[in-house]
Order: C-alpha cells, then structure tokens, then sequence
C-alpha cells in the first residue's frame, strides 16, 4: 500500500508525515533518527501497512518538516517532544504503538511517559535507554555535554560531514552492496542546508539531558511494563548490543533481536524487522 503525504500544523511548526494503511487500523507510530527523517522508513511501511494504520513524521530540523528559526524556536529534546505531542493530539491518536529509533527514541520516551495509557506497545531499534548501550565513540559529545565550550560544539561537526554520514552512519557494519545510495545522499543534502549543522549541533549538546531522563525512562518501564521489542543492528558503532539487552533489567518479558546489521538496520533489514514486528503485535493483540 502506497503512503500518502500531508502536514498538520502544530503552533508554528508544519510537521510532515508520512501515511499509509487502513483508517480504521491499529496505529504504529515511526520516530525517526539522527541525521535522517522519515524517508527512513520507506521500506517498513509497506511491511506494516496491510494491517495497521502507519503514521511516520520528520521532527523538527528533519526532513520536510518547516519550523522556525534558531532563536525563535528551542531545538531541544523537550521542543521536539512536545510537538510531537501537538502532533498526535492534533491527528486525535488515542492508542498506538511506538517504534523509536536513535533520536526518536528519547523524543517517543517523553511521549509515552507523558500519555502513558496511550502506548499499546514500543519496538526499539537501535534506541538507547541506558548507559550501557553508549560506545567510546560517543567521546567528544560527553566532553562537549561536560563543558560546553566553542572548541567542544567544533570537535563535534566532525559527526555532520558527508564521510561520517555515509561510512559511520550507513555502512559501517552493513552489506554495503544492500545500502541504497537513496538514503544517504539525502541526509547529506539535508545536512547542507542554510542552519542544519547549528541546529544539530545544539540538539547535540542538549542530548545530554536524555541521558538525565534515562532513570525516569526506566522507572516508566518498571512501572507500565509496556510490551516491548528490540530489533536492533548488532554491529551499531554508536550503540551497543549491551542497550538493547538491558531493557530486560526494568521489562522481564522484553523480546530481544540482536540483527546482522548496522545502525540504520532497516536500510539492509527492513523486511526481517517487519516481519518481527507483525508477529510480535499481533501477540501483544495490536
């Protein structure tokens, strides 16, 4: 089933969102990742939507979606989340499963522990909730998230260039023969509009305050005991295998996937992650 394209208007942010599946369906909400937007599931949507009703928006600073300005809008995790929040009060999505990834994972975190009876299931891939899922390559943001200094916010542009986008991001533990060039050439054109690197950038240095949230995360797990499925790309160099097994710590019942692949594992595996997912909500009765 094809998607279709719209926007919905939440205050000053035109949020893009990608659609497909029956109206009636249950809902299964994408959040996509750094330094992607939507597009990221162009071949999950498909695998999903025959069933449910697949909703995939770009954040704000992704994608297609147009919000203001630096200095008029905070690019922050708390900012994205709440207008994720307008986002689906503003579709009136009572229910949904959420599928958080990289940078949506924080963002989706907030929205679950804000509606918690909303969330009929979560499936991470590749979305970090505990320290233990972070690699030595995380270095330079720490040290910028320790001491914000001009000299910190540079040593980490290096993580917007075209190279580290392509080979760290995309092909860095996948098939590189199965890594369409689609993707990351439009991240990398996304990266070189007027202000992205600066927006990111501050994104960047306010991750640290999803690392301050990962204890309430996990007291929202401890607490809800959402059911929950991890397929995740083993060979990730950001975050490790290690994450994805400590959900078990807080969700005793959480179904673990570790794939032969890399961080953006839905580039390589997009139809072994929907097949999961299918098998994995139709248990849990989504």
């Amino acid at each position: 089933m094809q998607p279709i394209f719209r926007t919905q208007q939440v205050g000053e942010v035109e949020v893009f969102y990608r659609e497909a599946g029956p109206k009636d369906g249950q809902v299964v909400l994408l959040l996509h990742g750094f330094p992607t937007a939507s597009h990221m599931y162009r071949d999950l949507i498909p695998e999903l939507a025959g069933k449910y009703r697949v909703i995939a928006p770009d954040l704000p600073g992704f994608g297609n979606t147009v919000a203001p300005p630096r200095g008029r809008f905070p690019y922050s995790f708390d900012a994205l989340a709440e207008v994720m929040a307008g986002f689906v009060d503003g579709l009136g999505l009572e229910r949904y499963a959420l599928y958080i990834f990289d940078y949506g994972a924080p963002t989706g975190l907030r929205l679950a522990m804000r509606y918690t009876e909303r969330v009929s299931a979560i499936v991470s891939q590749n979305g970090n909730a505990y320290v233990e899922g972070f690699s030595a390559g995380w270095a330079p943001w720490q040290a910028y998230w320790r001491d914000p200094t001009p000299e910190h916010r540079e040593a980490c542009r290096s993580s917007l260039t075209p190279e580290t986008i392509r080979e760290w991001q995309y092909f860095h533990g996948a098939d590189r023969e199965r890594v369409s060039p689609d993707g990351y050439t439009l991240d990398i054109a996304y990266m070189a509009r007027p202000d992205a690197e600066e927006i990111q950038l501050d994104l960047i240095l306010d991750y640290r305050s999803n690392v301050a949230l990962y204890p309430d995360f996990q007291a929202y797990f401890r607490a809800h005991q959402p059911p929950f499925l991890a397929a995740w790309g083993k060979h990730d160099a950001h975050f490790l295998p290690a994450g994805a097994q400590a959900y078990r710590r807080d969700l005793p019942k959480a179904e673990i996937h570790l794939l032969d692949a890399g961080h953006f594992a839905l580039e390589t595996h997009a139809s072994e992650v929907g097949a999961l997912m299918r098998d994995f909500l139709q248990r849990q009765g989504v």
